[in-house]
């Protein structure tokens, strides 16, 4: 039972976003016993201060919250070990952490993929794409000439196979890309980690009082649509608003165990909640 549901859909962008067009802007989706509420920030820095204050507010009123972000987790099997010598993606979250600069949205991503791919002499990757007309050597435009078999590595993880639709976390850049997405934002996942009573689904059991785990809001594509198209809403604020709304009101019905059910290598590489659940998240949108 959770008393509480954030949904979170992170942000890439390079500057601070723009007051008035919200599209790009980190998007907090919130729904509990008293509604719904959203709100758009144009930092990642903001949004983070924003959970952290969420989390103590809950915390100090004895709730248990789950609070879902959008981006990928963990990396495929083997990555963890050769980049940290640790084969737990919390190791990666530390290690990210010290590596990321992030000030007012302007970031190190690519030189740090950049960095990472240089770990991996035996061929380029596997880290790809990024914006054109930029050059970063050693991080490939494409995904041509990356050999994952080469690298000891799989192009995706078990999640994506189960989810289809959902891209590989190498990808940095171009539409539906959520690679970046990870980079900048699993340092934050570290820094949310280390507060008391915060755990981290599948790489801990998700019985804390406050739980974060990885969400993919495509996952109720049509729902979202169609009140991005009917409300006036940017997709990103109708799929916070939707998808806690439809988690919130499994859990407090008991439906939400099935979808913290994951295989035994979701816990290096992570696992996206409601994965192969999707039929069950679009019922809990049209219960009273």
């Amino acid at each position: 039972m959770f008393d509480r549901v954030i949904v979170v859909d992170w942000s890439a962008a390079n500057l601070p976003t723009s007051p008035t067009y919200r599209a790009n802007a980190v998007w907090v989706g919130c729904h509990d016993s008293e509604g719904g509420a959203e709100w758009h920030h144009r930092t990642r820095a903001a949004a983070e201060a924003q959970l952290a204050t969420l989390i103590d507010t809950a915390q100090a009123n004895g709730m248990r919250v789950l609070i879902g972000f959008d981006f990928a987790m963990g990396y495929p099997a083997g990555f963890a070990a050769r980049l940290t010598g640790q084969a737990r993606a919390e190791a990666v979250w530390r290690w990210l952490d010290a590596a990321i600069t992030d000030v007012d949205n302007r970031n190190n991503r690519f030189e740090v993929a950049t960095r990472i791919n240089a770990a991996f002499p035996e061929g380029p990757g596997p880290f790809w794409s990024h914006p054109r007309g930029q050059s970063w050597p050693g991080l490939p435009f494409r995904r041509a000439g990356i050999d994952y078999a080469m690298l000891s590595l799989s192009e995706t993880r078990l999640a994506e196979a189960a989810v289809p639709r959902a891209k590989s976390p190498w990808m940095l850049f171009n539409p539906g890309s959520v690679g970046s997405q990870s980079l900048l934002g699993l340092p934050m996942i570290h820094r949310l980690s280390q507060r008391p009573g915060v755990a981290v689904w599948p790489f801990a059991a998700p019985d804390a009082p406050i739980v974060l785990a990885e969400v993919y809001p495509s996952l109720i594509a049509g729902p979202v649509a169609m009140l991005a198209n009917a409300g006036g809403l940017t997709a990103d604020q109708a799929q916070v608003r939707l998808l806690s709304r439809a988690l919130y009101r499994l859990a407090q019905r008991g439906h939400l165990a099935p979808l913290f059910e994951a295989p035994p290598e979701a816990v290096e590489e992570g696992w996206i909640l409601g994965a192969g659940h999707a039929p069950h998240l679009a019922e809990a949108l049209t219960w009273a």
